[in-house]
């Protein structure tokens, strides 16, 4: 019998999963998970739940689906050592640095790999399944037959998501939120690029609309083929959705999953009745029945969800009674007269509410009604204003109240993550004569063999050659003649691998190899499963996510050696994972046009433009092609090309330039070589993360913290009129020594 997998971003929805016949909960807590803005649990309430779950015969899972920075290693080994102690029934992780932990200190954590770890294929399922993973989540873009042939060639479990919002990118791939300002998706993070409102200009006309924002995920009628597929778990995506929206979208499936067999037609019907009050975004099956992106993509469908209420016309605030434990106190709330829409909202139900600008929305319970000469006022969160659209999210009568799943007593469990010390983990060292195949120097990476002579001449040692339909025809079909030795060309290979391009991918790759092709950027699992055993080189590339050392040594014993560092990586944190004597194991991408988006489809043909502007101005390009899909890339290109003296100073010895789905000029070429060389900023270029790293709350707060000591110190030095005393030194360092451990 399949899972049935519910989200609990709260008690609330905890107890709404359960009580509507949930198998299984995934949860966060307060780190190291996908949605950090969700309320997550502190450490008695996950305690208690694994406690209470199990009693009932129930699963919990956790989320650890973030990737880690090195200095975030310490507090990672500790949080597992917790969950360790504790016994979820799983962690679902993304990084590679989470696998190799769990594998050396913890191997009594199952694992099971997050959506974002972008598994699309059998050989990504296989090579995890060895590596030790019980389950596996594929990519949401998948077909059903894809799903079949997965399941049918793999040994780990399989779970799918079938109902809830979707990611336009493909999974574990995008990159906007980071770009737009370090909240990187990766890190729980996002703020939704993807949601957005943006400008085009489309044969002259300026157009408005959500272009990337798709509609929801709706698979209630598929939940028999897939049952009968072997899929051992389904997944509702939620962790920010209220626990009314848990409960009947849970229901709604139990019912489905314990009926079909009986009467699949009336259970599939009853299924899609209890899912009518679902007021989210138009629903869609995305992939299981097709990949034409008119399915998925409206842009004229605002990018958030729920039934139309109208706008926000006037709002004013007054006094209320509001309990707070078990006192009633006064407090000062914001109410708003909105006007507009077909129904009027009443307490209890749970609305939206959206910046007119685009600048921001949140999803509020009304708890305050009231009428005043014939003008209904609801309350609503501060910082919404005149002209804000608000939308319904579910009817107070959706509301049910569930048996509570946590006692009430949470004093018995107290367990937290303790003090333990990470022990010291050593990479292996480049040896001086440097590795075979990946000599030092400047490495180009282009996607058409045009290109390959357009860049040939000039004194980069290596070119990379993207592995696209367009060149895979020229080097295996048409066995075009090339500029470049094949000793000295790397072949990087698409980060995506879906199913139904595994068997041709591999088939092309051992061509490649019988040609004399040795070397390759590999970018996702299957690629390593696709090569293992093979007399070739292996580079890890930066979709592989090597953002501590852990990372890396997981691959170190994946026969990978070397690696090109994440693009959204930031300095601080490419030195603290790599120390000197690592340096030559890595490649640094200097200049590059990210790929924000990755989109496994083709845009619709109404998308008659190529650039498109954010509200800041910002400017975007779109590349779109049937055969290798969609991209979204800045119109400003990444660069630090004016960092390469430092960082040889520092001692790395390979740098990247990255022209991937561009077509590169040669006088284009030239100046970013030019620059280069001479060590100049270039102009109109992005930083990305390089200088200031992910966004981090904690950072922020304490940025604050020392902008106000700087503040009361500047103002006690005005008062005193004299200069203040030198600070004391810092406490010597403790004396307790780290266990080392080697990477074998």
């Amino acid at each position: 019998m399949s899972e049935l997998l519910a989200p609990a971003g709260n008690i609330e929805a905890l107890d709404a999963a359960f009580g509507e016949g949930a198998d299984a909960v995934y949860m966060g807590l307060k780190s190291f998970n996908a949605r950090m803005r969700s309320s997550n649990f502190a450490w008695n309430q996950f305690e208690a739940a694994v406690d209470a779950a199990h009693k009932r015969g129930k699963k919990i899972y956790v989320t650890v689906n973030t990737v880690a920075e090195e200095d975030e290693t310490e507090r990672l080994y500790r949080f597992l050592s917790y969950l360790n102690s504790v016994g979820p029934d799983g962690i679902i992780v993304q990084d590679f640095g989470v696998v190799r932990m769990v594998q050396e200190f913890f191997p009594k954590l199952e694992l099971h790999a997050s959506t974002q770890m972008n598994c699309a294929s059998a050989a990504a399922v296989n090579l995890l399944s060895r590596e030790g993973f019980k389950r596996v989540v594929l990519a949401r873009e998948l077909s059903l037959e894809e799903i079949k042939a997965v399941k049918a060639a793999s040994s780990a479990e399989l779970e799918v998501f079938v109902h809830g919002a979707l990611c336009v990118s493909e999974s574990g791939l995008c990159l906007f939120s980071s770009y737009l300002g370090g909240k990187s998706a990766n890190r729980g993070m996002c703020t939704q690029a993807c949601r957005r409102l943006y400008n085009a200009d489309a044969d002259g006309a300026e157009r408005t609309g959500y272009f990337f924002s798709p509609h929801d995920l709706q698979l209630i009628d598929r939940i028999p083929d897939l049952m009968q597929a072997g899929v051992e778990s389904f997944k509702i995506e939620g962790r920010m959705k209220s626990a009314e929206y848990v409960g009947s979208v849970t229901a709604a499936y139990r019912y489905v999953m314990d009926n079909w067999e009986k009467d699949k037609k009336g259970a599939i019907a009853t299924g899609k009745r209890m899912l009518a009050t679902d007021f989210a975004r138009a629903k869609t099956r995305y992939w299981y029945d097709s990949s034409d992106a008119e399915n998925f993509l409206n842009p004229d469908q605002a990018g958030g969800t729920g039934i139309f209420l109208g706008t926000i016309q006037n709002i004013k605030k007054e006094d209320v009674n509001v309990r707070n434990g078990d006192k009633i106190e006064s407090a000062r709330v914001a109410f708003a007269d909105i006007r507009g829409g077909s129904y009027d909202p009443d307490a209890g139900d749970s609305i939206r509410l959206h910046r007119k600008d685009d600048t921001g929305r949140e999803s509020h319970k009304i708890k305050h009604v009231k009428v005043v000469d014939g003008v209904r006022w609801i309350d609503i969160p501060d910082g919404f204003s005149q002209g804000d659209p608000v939308y319904l999210l579910q009817t107070k009568s959706m509301s049910k109240r569930y048996q509570r799943v946590l006692p009430s007593d949470l004093s018995p469990f107290r367990r937290q993550p303790g003090a333990e010390l990470l022990p010291v983990l050593d990479l292996t060292p480049v040896p001086k004569t440097g590795v075979e195949g990946f000599p030092d120097g400047i490495y180009v990476q282009v996607s058409t063999l045009k290109d390959m002579f357009t860049v040939l001449g000039e004194r980069q040692i290596r070119v990379i050659l993207e592995l696209n339909s367009e060149t895979t025809y020229d080097l295996v079909e048409k066995k075009a003649t090339l500029p470049y030795s094949k000793k000295q060309i790397f072949i990087s290979l698409d980060p995506y691998c879906p199913a139904d391009a595994e068997n041709k991918l591999s088939q092309t790759l051992d061509t490649l190899i019988a040609d004399g092709f040795r070397q390759f950027v590999v970018n996702n699992p299957a690629h390593i499963n696709m090569l293992r055993g093979k007399k070739v080189v292996m580079l890890g590339g930066p979709y592989l996510y090597t953002f501590n050392r852990w990372a890396a040594s997981w691959l170190e014993n994946q026969n990978i050696d070397c690696f090109i560092t994440p693009i959204e990586n930031s300095r601080k944190n490419l030195e603290a994972t790599f120390e000197p004597k690592l340096r030559r194991k890595v490649m640094v991408t200097l200049f590059a046009y990210p790929a924000l988006f990755r989109m496994r489809f083709k845009l619709p043909e109404s998308y008659d433009f190529m650039y498109f502007t954010d509200k800041e101005g910002t400017v975007f390009k779109t590349l779109s092609t049937p055969a290798d899909g969609s991209f979204v890339m800045p119109e400003k290109p990444f660069s630090i090309i004016d960092n390469k003296a430092r960082l040889e100073k520092e001692g790395f010895t390979h740098f990247l330039i990255d022209f991937s789905r561009t077509q590169v000029r040669k006088q284009d070429f030239k100046f970013v070589m030019r620059a280069l060389f001479k060590g100049e900023v270039l102009p109109e270029s992005d930083r990305f993360n390089w200088k200031d790293g992910f966004y981090s709350p904690e950072k922020m707060e304490a940025y604050k913290a020392a902008a106000e000591r700087n503040e009361n110190a500047s103002a006690s030095y005005q008062r005193r009129g004299k200069t203040a005393g030198k600070p004391a030194g810092r406490n010597a360092e403790s004396a307790g020594k780290k266990r080392r451990y080697n990477k074998k």
